[in-house]
């Protein structure tokens, strides 16, 4: 009796701690259950859910619209011909840019001239650098004439205003530009006119018939390249002592500056 007295207690002992055993594992995996039942019953979460499968769902839509249109520019690409994507060139004879041009047709112009310079060139320029354009247009000027060895006849209009009012009176205007260019008494025209005319290989057949300075580059040995000296009549004054009437005159012989063309150089 007593082997089943111990037996029996045993036995329910075993019962009792495999029972809670069980209950210890069914309550540890019961609190899953209430997180799962939150999830689905929160408002919130569904909602971030939906708005991001939304953002997904935008972006896709937007990859496929991207899509056609890339689509739509490569048919229309591959449906051009060669001929369609290549501008059309269209090759005109050139003009040789001669005497019937716009800037050497005044060469031929009757209606300008400048008496007494037919067997010369004559350029109106200024020595002053108080315009930065207008000298470096007359430097330029001067320099492309000295490159084909010819002589020039420069009337500098800052040294003397003679020269000024010859030109006001050729052209006809108050204040011409400068520099002005006269090739066998006719008008050519400014810097842009000689600058333009050298380019093309005008000028240089215009000038084949004037003579070769022998020494290029040569400087006059009285005042170098002012191409004007003082008056030896009055020495500069410009004032004379006439004997006969015992008083100063005005000489007659120099400019307002008291200086006369070099004899040398510009003769």
């Amino acid at each position: 009796m007593a082997e089943l007295d111990n037996s029996s207690t045993s036995s329910s002992s075993g019962s009792t701690l495999f029972n809670r055993s069980f209950t210890m594992h069914a309550n540890t995996a019961e609190p899953d259950a209430p997180k799962v039942h939150l999830l689905l019953n929160n408002p919130s979460s569904l909602n971030r859910a939906a708005s991001i499968s939304k953002i997904y769902n935008s972006i896709d839509s937007v990859k496929g619209k991207v899509k056609k249109l890339c689509n739509l520019f490569e048919s229309a690409k591959s449906s051009l011909t060669s001929k369609e994507l290549s501008p059309k060139v269209v090759l005109r004879p050139t003009k040789s840019i001669g005497y019937s041009s716009s800037f050497s047709s005044s060469f031929n112009n009757p209606s300008i001239r400048l008496p007494g310079t037919e067997d010369r060139i004559v350029v109106y320029l200024t020595s002053l650098r108080g315009i930065r354009r207008t000298y470096e247009d007359c430097y330029a000027v001067r320099m492309i004439f000295r490159g084909f060895r010819v002589w020039v006849d420069e009337r500098d209009v800052s040294m003397d205003s003679a020269y000024k009012k010859e030109l006001q009176s050729v052209l006809r205007k108050k204040n011409p530009s400068l520099p002005q260019v006269f090739i066998k008494g006719k008008y050519v025209g400014g810097a842009d006119v000689i600058k333009s005319m050298f380019e093309v290989g005008e000028l240089a057949k215009i000038l084949e018939d004037f003579p070769r300075i022998q020494q290029p580059g040569l400087v006059c040995d009285c005042w170098g390249d002012v191409r004007f000296v003082p008056c030896g009549n009055c020495n500069g004054s410009r004032k004379v002592f006439d004997e006969d009437e015992r008083f100063l005159k005005r000489c007659l012989e120099c400019n307002e500056n008291g200086l006369i063309r070099c004899p040398n150089c510009c003769s």
